[in-house]
């Protein structure tokens, strides 16, 4: 191996983040206070007591023990769905070398929401099950439909043309959305509510439903992070570093798939979790993906959390739906990062 190979392998060999460990504390203290805030606040504010009730004493019948017991589920969902979100993001800027590439961004939100309105409409699915199959089949198909159309002409997939293959793409599907559900009261009854993205249908049935599917992603996520920062160093440097480029973004994409495709089929098509938590991750930890994928996934899991605190307290005693609240927060950042990123890769 030629020595310039073997700089580049030190620099793949990176010590642990000197921010790491305090960041991840600080990660878990806003993870538990997140947790709390959504147990506690909404429509009807529970107290201490209550909250200690609804958690550790079966016993109690309360009003204020009983709302936090319903309200379990949807905070360990909304959790579990912006880690998922998290995740996914990190693995497609890493695959794409695009910092603005996130699955709401690159049209994968709405090919998964096309394909389940599909389902609603022509095939009578009303299952979390059938929700995640048809939604991870079109995840799959307008991933690879993006990526296509971004790789052609000169240069190959640069981060603007990406970014506007995925713009284009949405539009289009968004449009055939549209186009099935007006004709179809029952879809629109049906889609209505899901398509704007929220956690408040999140059971323990569906939980169920979505960990393995978690589980499958984040393993492929944590596995390929290695070779994923030698892709950082160009395909070629890869190369030699025995990286397989095509088999390693395949199979990384497949995993980016998997964890948005099912969190969008039971949660609706969150849209900019990605883009925030990756972000936020890489400019305290740096790019190595060992350390940036489990981050990105807490905090997606916080800022999805408290987008849907946020939203429940601003609508009170209704409820905004957290797909509406990260798009306030989160088309402004986007605006600004396109804006400073004149084009680069990563």
């Amino acid at each position: 191996m030629s020595s310039s190979s073997v700089s580049k392998r030190k620099q793949l060999d990176l010590h642990v983040p000197r921010n790491f460990k305090l960041m991840l504390v600080i990660s878990i203290i806003l993870l538990i206070a997140c947790m709390i805030a959504s147990l506690s606040l909404g429509a009807r504010i529970v107290s201490f007591q209550e909250l200690i009730d609804g958690l550790f004493n079966q016993n109690i019948d309360s009003y204020g023990a009983n709302v936090v017991r319903k309200r379990f589920s949807r905070t360990i969902f909304g959790l579990l769905c912006g880690a998922a979100l998290g995740a996914a993001g990190t693995l497609m800027q890493a695959v794409t070398r695009n910092p603005l590439a996130d699955p709401s961004i690159l049209g994968v939100n709405t090919g998964a929401a096309l394909f389940v309105v599909c389902g609603i409409a022509f095939l009578n699915i009303s299952t979390a099950n059938q929700y995640i199959w048809l939604a991870l089949i079109g995840a799959a198909l307008t991933a690879a439909f993006v990526f296509g159309i971004g790789s052609m002409g000169r240069g190959g997939a640069t981060p603007i043309k990406l970014v506007l293959a995925g713009a284009a793409t949405t539009a289009a599907l968004s449009s055939l959305v549209t186009a099935i559900m007006i004709p179809n009261s029952y879809a629109m009854d049906q889609f209505r509510f899901w398509q704007v993205g929220s956690v408040g249908s999140g059971t323990w049935s569906s939980i169920t439903v979505f960990l393995p599917f978690l589980i499958v992603g984040m393993l492929i996520a944590v596995i390929t992070a290695p070779a994923l920062n030698a892709l950082a160093l160009g395909d070629d440097v890869a190369t030699g570093l025995g990286v397989r480029p095509i088999f390693l973004r395949l199979a990384a994409a497949i995993g980016g798939v998997i964890l948005c495709g099912a969190a969008t089929a039971l949660a609706g098509p969150i849209g900019f979790i990605g883009l925030l938590s990756t972000h936020v991750m890489r400019l305290v930890l740096g790019p190595d993906l060992r350390f940036l994928i489990p981050m990105s996934a807490i905090a997606g899991a916080i800022i999805l959390t408290l987008s849907d605190v946020a939203g429940r307290l601003i609508a009170s005693p209704g409820e905004l739906e957290v797909g509406v609240v990260t798009a306030f927060i989160g088309a402004p950042i986007l605006i600004l990062l396109a804006m400073k990123s004149k084009a680069r890769s990563l």
